[in-house]
């Protein structure tokens, strides 16, 4: 429940901190350009709002609304899911968004998405100024990937280093973007340069390799060699019954050699295969487990017995991947901090866009999330870089989500603006009603399909 709740108000805080940034674009040039806007409202309020506020002298209502699923700012004149229909009705007046020239229009619809764009650069730029940038260098990686069946038949090894492709050369695979630009890379290279016994090997690839399934397929195409030592023990479970504790370094598994997490989840999933047959005398007889390890600061190794719970489930946190690897940090300076930040939000959202033609795939379709994907991306305790880190993320995404040319989103109203101002022709009012009301219908099917994929993910 402490989890959930944590996640739960990071979500809530990013969302809130975005609504209010993007609607406040739309907000900002229609004041430049002296249209009305009626209502600025954090999270939608049909039926009721939790508080409304409309400060002596001013045209516009601020509101709070009860359902978190966004917000919007209500501008006069403006054919949108927020508008009276009757009041469009009424003749043109001079403060209304439909008076305007259709450059100022467009200013308008298009400062939301500014303003996302601005915002993600921004705290990108903010993070590398306050906290810089540490990493682990890819040559310090010296245990190096493991590879699955797959990647294995394209020439890869155990304990490989990928280098470079025909098209990028790899600086780090400590996080989950540098990771995501891995995968990125390798199903859209024609050739992968390894670093194996320390050397430069070149390996033929075939240019069009499924990324999603290469995340997908268990296990995944790769994965970090992990060395098999543990973090931490839980109390009371079967580990620390038998006497492991932090740093225990694994040597084997019920007689069979182990010295990496990798190994260690290969013979989990074979218990699992087990456990899943039903077959009891065959699980019950795998709940006995011998591991051979060797305690931190000691030289001879040590055997310890446990009972395993039901799940085979020792008690333990393994420690990271990359805990032994030396780690270089890059201090930025203010000004240093301003390109550098710009550089790695274009980046991120270059992978995000070609990432999305994966969505037109029944893989895609499936990964679609609404607030329970996205809420767990966020981590399990409040750490202020990561969730900085992931409200720009989420910046950026709604500010292509919200360009794309779909009536209802701003990007609808932008296409029928550029339109406009190429054939000098205005859509009309009828027109633009209808194009909203389809628009609204599709995204609400999209919601709908976003929100039964979280209750599958997450309930199933």
């Amino acid at each position: 429940m402490e989890v959930f709740l944590i996640r739960a108000l990071q979500l809530i805080l990013c969302l809130s901190l975005l609504v209010l940034l993007h609607e406040g674009g739309h907000f900002l040039f229609a004041k430049l350009f002296k249209v009305r806007v009626n209502k600025f409202s954090l999270f939608f309020d049909p039926w009721f709002s939790i508080a409304k506020f409309k400060p002596k002298n001013s045209d516009t209502t601020y509101n709070l609304g009860w359902l978190p699923l966004g917000g919007y700012v209500q501008i006069a004149g403006m054919v949108d899911e927020t508008q009276d229909a009757e009041q469009l009705k009424q003749p043109v007046q001079p403060w209304e968004f439909r008076a305007k020239p259709a450059w100022q229009r467009l200013l308008i619809m298009l400062g939301g998405v500014l303003m996302n764009l601005i915002v993600a650069f921004v705290i990108y730029a903010g993070i590398l100024f306050v906290w810089g940038e540490t990493y682990v260098p890819i040559q310090n990686m010296t245990h190096g990937l493991k590879f699955n069946t797959t990647a294995q038949e394209l020439g890869f090894r155990d304990g490989d280093i990928p280098i470079r492709t025909n098209e990028t050369i790899f600086q780090r695979f400590d996080n989950n973007e540098s990771f995501g630009n891995f995968y990125r890379s390798i199903s859209n290279a024609t050739s992968v340069t390894v670093l194996r016994h320390g050397k430069e090997v070149r390996l033929d690839m075939p240019g069009n390799l499924d990324m999603l399934e290469m995340l997908r397929s268990e296990p995944p195409f790769a994965l970090p060699l992990a060395p098999a030592v543990v973090d931490s023990v839980a109390p009371e479970t079967p580990a620390a019954k038998a006497g492991m504790r932090k740093g225990d370094r694994f040597m084997a598994y019920n007689g069979k050699p182990l010295a990496t997490v990798n190994e260690y989840n290969d013979i989990r999933g074979q218990m699992d295969d087990i456990l899943s047959a039903g077959n009891q005398s065959d699980s019950m007889q795998l709940r006995t487990a011998q591991v051979v390890v060797l305690h931190e600061g000691e030289t001879i190794p040590d055997t310890l017995t446990m009972q395993l719970n039901a799940d085979f489930l020792m008690g333990i946190v393994w420690a990271s991947p990359f805990a032994e690897y030396a780690t270089v940090t890059r201090h930025y300076s203010l000004l240093e901090s301003i390109p550098a930040g710009f550089r790695h939000g274009w980046q991120v959202l270059k992978g995000y866009v070609t990432d999305l033609k994966y969505i037109f795939t029944k893989e895609g379709a499936q990964s679609v999330g609404s607030f329970g994907a996205i809420g767990s991306l966020f981590p399990k305790t409040w750490q202020w870089q990561r969730f900085w880190e992931l409200t720009a993320f989420i910046s950026l995404i709604l500010a292509f989500m919200n360009i794309l040319p779909i009536p209802a989103l701003d990007g609808g109203h932008v296409f029928f603006l550029l339109f406009e101002v190429i054939t000098r022709r205005k859509p009309s009012d009828n027109f633009m009603q209808r194009a909203e009301t389809i628009g609204m219908a599709l995204l609400l099917l999209l919601m709908a399909l976003a929100i039964f994929n979280d209750f599958r993910n997450f309930v199933f």
